[in-house]
């Protein structure tokens, strides 16, 4: 499993990558469990009201949820390179610049 981990404007968020061999999320929308790299994360935008406080850059703004949008790839480059485009997407929606963010991926053990 990887963990593609992206910070900026003082918050972090992190999403997950399934490799080959591990069981990934089964739930509706999920992807074909026959996909050897899946990547599932959140997904929020900024709303002027409800949501949920998130502080950037210091200042505390509200951010709605979307459901983890999980997703299918055949290597694990492809998978890499579509979760660090999301998590850079992510950031761009609360007003984050790109070069602001820093992404990294960490291996770990499925528990």
């Amino acid at each position: 499993m990887l963990l593609v981990r992206g910070s900026g404007g003082g918050t972090t968020l992190t999403g997950t990558i399934y490799e080959r061999g591990e069981q990934s999320p089964s739930f509706k929308g999920a992807p074909d469990e026959d996909a050897p790299y899946v990547w599932v994360c959140d997904a929020f935008y900024q709303v002027q009201s409800g949501g949920s406080e998130l502080v950037v850059d210091g200042e505390p703004i509200r951010v709605a949820f979307e459901s983890p949008t999980p997703r299918g790839f055949d290597t694990r480059e492809q998978a890499i390179e579509a979760a660090e485009d999301h998590v850079r997407t992510q950031f761009a929606r609360v007003g984050v610049p790109e070069d602001a963010v820093e992404v990294e991926v960490v291996k770990t053990d499925p528990e």
